[in-house]
């Protein structure tokens, strides 16, 4: 059957349905959302006269839930227009249109009462061969379909969205007693490609994959925080982004999820699974009780491990609690000399060393930490999942942990670990031992840029499958052609390389420029396209600002000169080769890697990319092109559609603000990407695939290196007069201080192209040169300074 989705329909408005049917609307799909009729009428709908009937009364629940969603932070959806994708209903009235649905999605309370009658109604509308699956987080998925028809059962399944969905990759399909396996298949390939999501296939066991080994996670970390004594500062220090996980850690994720979320599914794996070796680790610790008792659920309730408080003046204050006291108490800043060492550490599995050879508390937290998870992973094998690598995928996508726990055991070595384990009375499943006997040192290994797994069954490495589609730069060390101290430039097959640096958050100094030359170098003479991709959390937060600081604060201004034009001529390099350049950025693409994006031939985004030209923020203009730029794409606009001013008044304001987008779709409403050139890869993990068959089709097509510009049109006093007068009134009306002001002048004086008296056609070598004076200029003066070091000391701009 070739199935399309063209119309889904997700019952239960809830926090998960409604963001579940916003992602959705996100890639186009049309959605039906429905909800239950409310029991009563509020007093504002007695007021205005309304009663039962009315569909204003009938609709309030989904519709209320909804507009709640599209206001939530961060945003649930990649644009606001997307909203128009979303029709809402009820479920007493509008169930019958769930006839015209290719995938309902059953998103209601977890009461297996309350589903099973709710499918028994949608049975009476649903077409046959439509998808029907729940989005469970524990129900036994073949309890649910018990007493449906032949056709719902087949076609029925768990599908188990995290939350928030647009965020958290994690999407769990979980097959019933006779769900068709070409339904599987469709739902894990749907899955990946179109909703950008890591689809793992679970056995219907309790908790299912992540939540079974996330929760345990949890409560690891309570067992060594009273073993070793420690706080919840201390706690939240030691389990954050230093070891790979989030940065709200343990105790602020537990107050964003909600502490009766956790504790629910803590308490029920217990009955669920009696046989479950750890199952004392589940019992609840006394204050985890206390704060149900006193209904500290966390952020939906104003307090849990954390309360905000308002402080002096009227600032908000964080207050910590005391277990002991369960009493809160000032946040105190946590001290441990193995977090100090780690933080030296860039690479994460070489930290991960660090912190398990700590010899201090925090030491003996990370040891009896990954001793406890070790053991309960190997012992999951084959309870939950007959194949390891599932285990990892499910814990990064649906927890946001960086490194999954098999992979932290090859970092930490299996046999080393295994020992202390040992030693320290800890015990796996026979399994682990066997495979090291056997001569299998570590749980993965790639070979030829394939990554493989340790499969128990066959006890041997086999293939990750689906992973073919994927092209992963950081597991192709095999394939470099050519590296500095901060790229490696990688053959990915088929006449296409790829060039990929390892900086500080990804920045761009002088050996990231030198790589991008060298790699386009050798492109042009050997291979028929290049990269420009990364790994890590993000794609590139812009130009290394700390060489910036130091030489314009030595006033090393030939050196800083130099170092700009050496940008500009990396960017114009990008854009005036002969063979196609695509960028395929993620994440944080600021500043520098903003400007690369801009001067490609063609960019495959990440849905979650944050895109924008950030320089204003500390005192200067884009000057590795940027500028440049924004000024031709005005000018190409203007000579299509003669709307000269108000364009360039609009991408004066992107740029003279700062302004990110929130995603790569939001990227095209503000004209840093452009529609039919540039794409959305809504999986991370394809964007350098799709971005190779771009380079391919190109050059098949016949590439041909384009001439510099000679003949952009720039608005001279014209422009700038307007400009001048919105940057007056921002002024005037407090919005900016007298530097942000002096900073725009700058700004609006290079992109209407200098003192010009009227419009005129001027290159490209031009506008960089007034670009590189501007910003120049800027780096001289005391504030922007100021500003900078404000960015490395504490992270933040500071508004001077």
């Amino acid at each position: 059957m070739n199935r399309s989705i063209r119309k889904v329909a997700v019952i239960g408005s809830g926090v998960m349905g409604s963001r579940i049917a916003c992602h959705f609307a996100g890639i186009g799909v049309q959605v039906l959302l429905l909800d239950i009729v409310p029991p009563a009428l509020t007093d504002a709908e007695k007021t205005k006269g309304l009663t039962v009937e009315s569909k204003q009364v009938r609709n309030r629940i989904v519709n209320d839930a909804l507009q709640a969603t599209l206001k939530s932070k961060p945003s649930a959806v990649y644009t606001k227009a997307v909203a128009k994708n979303i029709q809402t209903g009820n479920i007493d009235d509008d169930l019958n249109k769930i006839a015209d649905c290719d995938w309902i999605i059953e998103v209601v309370i977890e009461r297996l009462d309350i589903k099973q009658q709710l499918f028994a109604k949608v049975e009476q509308y649903r077409k046959p061969g439509t998808l029907i699956t729940s989005n469970t987080s524990g129900i036994p998925i073949h309890l649910m379909s018990e007493g449906r028809s032949e056709d719902f059962q087949q076609n029925f399944c768990g599908t188990h969205f995290f939350n928030p969905p647009r965020y958290l990759r994690l999407l769990e399909v979980i097959p019933g007693p006779k769900t068709k396996p070409e339904v599987l298949d469709f739902l894990m390939d749907y899955g990946d490609r179109f909703l950008g999501k890591t689809t793992v296939l679970c056995k219907d066991t309790p908790a299912f994959i992540a939540n079974r080994v996330g929760v345990f996670g949890f409560m690891a970390v309570f067992k060594a925080m009273q073993q070793l004594g420690l706080n919840v500062d201390d706690v939240d220090a030691l389990t954050g982004t230093i070891f790979g996980r989030p940065k709200s850690a343990t105790f602020r994720t537990g107050d964003v999820v909600g502490l009766d979320t956790l504790v629910h599914v803590a308490k029920e794996l217990p009955k669920n699974v009696p046989n479950d070796e750890a199952k004392d680790i589940f019992k609840m610790p006394p204050f985890l009780e206390k704060m149900l008792e006193n209904k500290w659920l966390g952020d939906k309730t104003g307090q849990g491990f954390y309360k905000k408080v308002k402080g002096e003046k009227g600032k908000s204050d964080i207050l910590t609690l005391n277990i002991e006291t369960m009493e809160y108490q000032p946040k105190v800043k946590s001290k441990f000399a193995t977090i100090d060492a780690a933080k030296q550490v860039d690479d994460l599995p070489q930290r991960l060393k660090t912190l398990y050879n700590g010899s201090d508390k925090a030491g003996e937290f990370y040891k009896l930490f990954h001793h406890l998870l070790f053991a309960y992973v190997s012992n999951r094998i084959p309870e939950i999942s007959d194949e390891l690598y599932k285990i990892d995928d499910a814990l990064k996508a649906g927890f946001g942990w960086e490194i999954g726990a098999f992979e932290s055991w090859d970092a930490l070595g299996v046999k080393k670990t295994l020992e202390k384990m040992k030693a320290a009375g800890v015990e796996v499943a026979a399994w682990v031992p066997q495979m090291l006997e056997t001569g299998f040192t570590t749980f993965y290994k790639t070979e030829n840029g394939q990554r493989k797994y340790y499969d128990v069954r066959t006890q041997s490495y086999q293939p990750i499958p689906g992973t073919g589609a994927f092209i992963l730069l950081e597991h192709m060390n095999e394939k470099v052609v050519w590296k500095n101290a901060a790229c490696k430039l990688y053959d990915i097959g088929d006449d296409v390389v790829a060039l990929r640096w390892n900086t500080k958050m990804n920045s761009i100094g002088g050996e990231v420029l030198e790589g991008v030359q060298k790699s386009i170098a050798i492109a042009e003479e050997k291979y028929k396209g290049l990269i420009l991709a990364n790994g890590g959390a993000n794609f590139s937060a812009g130009a290394n600002v700390g060489l910036i600081f130091m030489f314009a604060a030595e006033q090393e201004y030939d050196e800083l000169d130099f170092a700009i034009r050496q940008f500009q001529a990396t960017t114009m390099r990008l854009r005036y080769s002969s063979i196609p350049v695509v960028v395929a950025p993620h994440g944080l693409t600021l500043g520098g890697g903003c400007e690369m994006c801009l001067h490609a031939d063609a960019v495959y985004a990440a849905a979650e990319s944050y895109i924008g030209l950030v320089e204003v923020g500390i005192g200067v203009i884009p000057g590795g092109g940027g500028t440049k730029e924004m000024i031709v794409r005005a000018s190409d606009r203007n000579i299509k559609e003669d709307i000269e001013v108000n364009y360039l008044q609009q991408l004066f304001i992107n740029v003279g603000t700062a302004k990110v987008s929130t995603s790569a779709h939001e990227a095209f409403e503000n004209f840093v990407l452009r529609p039919g050139i540039d794409h959305i890869s809504i999986n991370p993990d394809r964007r350098i695939a799709d971005a190779k068959r771009n380079i391919l089709a190109t050059w098949e097509r016949g590439y041909t290196q384009p001439v510099q510009r000679t003949d952009i049109k720039v608005q001279g006093r014209g422009g700038l007069g307007g400009l001048m007068a919105g940057i007056h009134g921002m002024w005037r009306g407090n919005y900016i201080t007298d530097y942000d002001k002096f900073v725009a002048e700058k700004l609006a004086h290079v992109m209407c192209g200098g003192d010009l008296s009227a419009p005129t056609l001027v290159s490209e070598q031009y506008l960089l040169d007034l670009e590189r004076e501007a910003f120049l200029s800027l780096c001289g003066q005391r504030k922007t300074l100021e500003r900078i070091q404000s960015i490395l000391t504490t992270g933040k701009p500071l508004r001077n």
